[in-house]
């Protein structure tokens, strides 16, 4: 709520996630990616969710009980690398401890063979052996987020939701990451079940990554969904976004050229605020295509919500 009245932080955001594939959730903060990460997880509070659905398998997301979620969803069927990984980790136990206690909850690894497993997990995240013996409250941000990696990484989850991994990472350990992450989506599963099995019959996991890195995007994703104002405007195959003919919106194509390695041109203006969003399209105002058409909100139809979509390149240094 805001100022004593509700604020849609999610209006439109409908996608697929099949088995063996990695969606990039991309967007400027604020637009709504870590809502849409915390609604399928059950994290809002009970009013917060007014319409919409949220299939796993032939489980209501959005509806279920706390008691389904904590025992049979969070960890098993979904793992998380949080955004704020200091805040998930467990302030009074060591990191290898708390690897040790969700192997054997998850995997049911045998007690004498935890310290090899856990030994294996913290590498497969690049988190330092020699740190698994220290608490939450030692380790630097880049630290905790690669133990928050190592933890989600441990389980058998189909579906693998990881919001922003790459905070307070170098270049090098992001693209380590973002590679884990990628062969984490193509391993199979120990158990395949339906629910783990795309219409191909291919079984394997995968992953809703939630990133402000473009790289990082571009990296590890089979395709883009880009967010605005609480919506999703684009819904692209990642080598035709980031390469030929590129992204079709406004405000997609205005991401890529304020990268550095592209135009480095900053998008005009500030996103709307999501209790005062127009009648029309909320990108209308920072758009320099912006016409009387888009007065009128634009209907999401063919990968696009937008009145005069564009397949032009973007710049490029």
């Amino acid at each position: 709520m805001r100022g004593g009245r509700h604020v849609a932080a999610v209006t439109d955001a409908s996608f697929d996630l099949p088995a063996g594939e990695c969606l990039a959730l991309v967007g400027e903060s604020g637009c709504g990616k870590s809502v849409l990460a915390s609604a399928l997880l059950g994290l809002l509070p009970g009013n917060a969710q007014t319409a919409g659905r949220a299939l796993l398998g032939d489980t209501e997301l959005l509806t279920a009980d706390e008691k389904t979620l904590a025992r049979t969803v969070r960890g098993r069927r979904i793992g998380l690398v949080p955004q704020s990984p200091a805040a998930h980790l467990t302030p009074v136990r060591t990191v290898g401890a708390q690897l040790g206690e969700t192997l054997r909850e998850l995997t049911g690894t045998r007690k004498p063979d935890v310290p090899r497993a856990v030994r294996a997990a913290a590498e497969r995240a690049a988190f330092p052996a020699d740190h698994l013996d220290r608490y939450p409250h030692e380790l630097s941000g880049g630290l905790a987020q690669r133990a928050a990696t190592a933890l989600a990484l441990v389980g058998d989850a189909p579906l693998l939701l990881a919001d922003e991994p790459t905070t307070g990472l170098d270049r090098d350990l992001v693209n380590r990451t973002v590679d884990e992450l990628r062969r984490h989506v193509d391993a199979p599963l120990r158990s395949a079940s339906a629910l783990s099995t795309d219409s191909g019959g291919r079984a394997g996991r995968a992953l809703l990554m939630i990133t402000h890195d473009l790289a990082a995007a571009e990296r590890i994703a089979d395709r883009i969904a880009v967010m605005y104002a609480g919506r999703i405007v684009e819904l692209a195959d990642a080598k035709a976004f980031f390469g030929r003919p590129g992204p079709r919106h406004p405000y997609a194509r205005g991401l890529l050229n304020a990268l550095p390695e592209r135009d480095f041109t900053p998008i005009p203006g500030m996103p709307p605020e999501l209790g005062e969003l127009p009648a029309g399209c909320a990108f209308a105002a920072r758009c320099p295509h912006a016409a009387e058409a888009c007065a009128v909100r634009p209907r999401f139809a063919d990968g696009i919500a937008c009145h005069h979509p564009s397949a032009e390149e973007p710049a490029r240094a």
